[in-house]
């Protein structure tokens, strides 16, 4: 899905005040920060804020909707009315969930830098949110909201299960985490995963089930991945020739209320052979791989429409 017009425009205002020149050098730090989990340090400068709104924000935010869209499908009744973003950045979780949402109507984000924060205001000329120059690392307890989200917020925390025992806290109905899909933020996801069950919270997704998960048992990771179209400008400051890239992120979805979660999820790129389709399974009996053949006509049909991340079987196709 696209960005929402409004946030489009509102990028587009943005680059008019910013050196076209700076932006390619400043991509590049980004993405050299980015991935040794040091990215809110590298936003001090306009054309380093500029090159996060071209070549992160699309891609965080496609992350965001991929993950809330898939729990409004599992949980159908969530309908938060209120949303409480951890670490907002400029808010590019929030719009995520206006998107899935439509229904919130009351905002908080808190956000460390004050620059990020307030480019964030200027985005959302039209949100009606509270906004906090806070450091979510430093605040004793957060406001009750029904929906907590931390998007790509916890990488960059030192003891990041105090911010989450915290966030649970807060989170009337259900709390959302998502990361980078990279091994080291999958391990702290995946000690997030293990608190959050002894807290009482019931998984929403990925998860199928509740037992040790078997892909930190077998030394991987387990991450997912969404396609993001590149605009012209995106491609020419990442000296790209596609017109789309992929990002990857791991997440966590867990409620108060029991969801209807996955009966297992896809967590391979499917691998098409001639007469037979191989799924890579997480399951509640560990990880499984399944062979669909072409006998099996309704299931090959819905094998061949399945990507990675999905849940699986995918009734309404077997049917």
């Amino acid at each position: 899905m696209p960005l929402p017009p409004e946030l489009r425009a509102g990028i587009e205002r943005e680059l008019e005040t910013i050196d076209r020149a700076r932006l390619a050098g400043a991509s590049k730090q980004i993405s050299q920060a980015y991935k040794q989990g040091q990215f809110h340090g590298t936003l001090s400068a306009p054309e380093a804020r500029g090159a996060y709104l071209l070549a992160r924000l699309p891609a965080t935010f496609a992350a965001n909707e991929y993950v809330f869209r898939e729990i409004s499908r599992l949980l159908p009744e969530l309908s938060p009315s209120s949303l409480l973003d951890l670490g907002a950045g400029p808010g590019t979780a929030t719009w995520a969930a206006r998107a899935v949402w439509p229904g919130i109507t009351s905002f908080t984000l808190i956000e460390k830098n004050v620059e990020f924060l307030q480019l964030g205001q200027r985005l959302a000329t039209n949100l009606q949110g509270e906004w906090r120059n806070s450091d979510i690392q430093s605040l004793p307890e957060f406001p009750a909201h029904d929906l907590v989200v931390l998007s790509y917020a916890i990488g960059e925390l030192p003891i990041p299960t105090q911010v989450v025992e915290r966030a649970w806290r807060a989170a009337q109905k259900a709390l959302v985490i998502i990361e980078p899909g990279t091994p080291k933020n999958f391990a702290a996801i995946a000690e997030i995963r293990r608190q959050l069950i002894d807290l009482g919270g019931l998984i929403i997704a990925p998860c199928p089930h509740t037992y040790a998960c078997p892909m930190a048992a077998a030394r991987d990771w387990c991450h997912f991945s969404v396609r993001v179209d590149r605009t012209s400008e995106h491609r020419r400051l990442k000296g790209g020739t596609l017109g789309y890239e992929d990002e990857k992120f791991s997440y966590l979805a867990f409620s108060r209320n029991l969801a209807a979660h996955a009966s297992a999820r896809i967590v391979r790129h499917p691998a098409i052979h001639g007469g037979h389709i191989k799924l890579t399974l997480c399951t509640p009996a560990g990880l499984e791989s399944t062979m669909v053949t072409r006998s099996d006509k309704s299931a090959f049909r819905a094998a061949r429409k399945a990507a990675w991340g999905d849940e699986w079987p995918k009734q309404n196709q077997l049917e």
